[in-house]
């Protein structure tokens, strides 16, 4: 097995008998990156994307694609084994949560306007469900479609780990809109945030602006994280009961999807209109 080039090493005018032999490719790299946070950027910004409710479907299967193949750079070992898979899955989860793209209150307001808040979270939850649907339809014709991939691509475990990261991100981003339109915004900073969010995933809660906040490093080494592990692997074996027949299996996928999306936007929202809430002025205020 060749040793891959370390950083900063200027790539041979001749590879051939050279180390590594891979020089050829990274000779336009800069010099003393690292290759894993451009990896992990890349997954981040696909799965930003996936999470758009206006994609047309065979954008959000090359996007689904694309996901696919970043994965299986990030190690797709790992994803053959389940327990390792949902660490995984957790990490990755954890990792693209700060980057998502919450709407404000404000521009929630201004592209959907003239609607009330009620009518506009109902909105939103039916625009997610559609989103996660169409995942979940997209990752049957990713797997049916020989060109989007090479086949090592499109092995079961980097798909069914593709779809739910995809359709966890979309639910995630729906839980913070929510908490931004009932005029509840979470605090904190933005790993703080993506904490409570995806704890709040997990536990099929809203947020509660008065616990104190704390880091992921403190969150994550806890119970909470089994918990989200536990919900994630729901998910995951959820999604691979659906990996029959290619067009069955996708129509069974986008059904499943959309059924639990709108049952978290409903928990959410029930919680967030039920609960008494503190005005804004007066939430603890939470470091950057």
């Amino acid at each position: 097995m060749t040793r891959p080039e370390e950083p900063g090493r200027p790539a041979p005018d001749n590879p051939s008998g050279a180390e590594p032999s891979s020089a050829g490719h990274a000779s336009a790299d800069p010099v003393g990156v690292e290759p894993e946070p451009p990896v992990a950027e890349e997954l981040s910004g696909t799965i930003a994307a996936l999470t758009a409710d206006d994609l047309d479907q065979s954008e959000r299967r090359r996007l689904l694609g694309r996901l696919a193949g970043q994965i299986r750079v990030r190690g797709i070992g790992d994803l053959f084994r389940p327990r390792a898979a949902m660490r995984w899955v957790a990490d990755a989860v954890s990792d693209i949560a700060p980057r998502l793209p919450i709407r404000s209150r404000e521009t929630l307001r201004t592209h959907l306007p003239g609607l009330s808040d009620d009518a506009l979270a109902e909105r939103l939850v039916r625009n997610a469900a559609r989103t996660t649907a169409a995942v979940g339809a997209a990752s049957g014709g990713v797997a049916a479609i020989e060109w989007v991939a090479t086949p090592t691509l499109l092995s079961a475990p980097v798909l069914l780990a593709a779809e739910t990261v995809a359709v966890v991100a979309v639910e995630i981003k729906l839980i913070g809109e929510l908490h931004e339109l009932y005029s509840a915004p979470i605090t904190g900073s933005a790993s703080q945030r993506a904490v409570a969010m995806v704890q709040s995933w997990a536990q099929r809660r809203g947020v509660n602006p008065m616990l104190e906040s704390v880091g992921v490093a403190a969150v994550l080494g806890t119970a909470a994280r089994k918990e989200l592990r536990d919900r994630l692997l729901r998910r995951f074996g959820r999604n691979l009961t659906t990996y029959g027949p290619m067009l069955t299996g996708a129509a069974v996928a986008s059904y499943l999807n959309r059924r639990a999306t709108q049952s978290l936007g409903q928990q959410i929202r029930k919680d967030l209109t039920a609960r008494p809430r503190p005005a804004i002025s007066q939430w603890p205020s939470q470091p950057d």
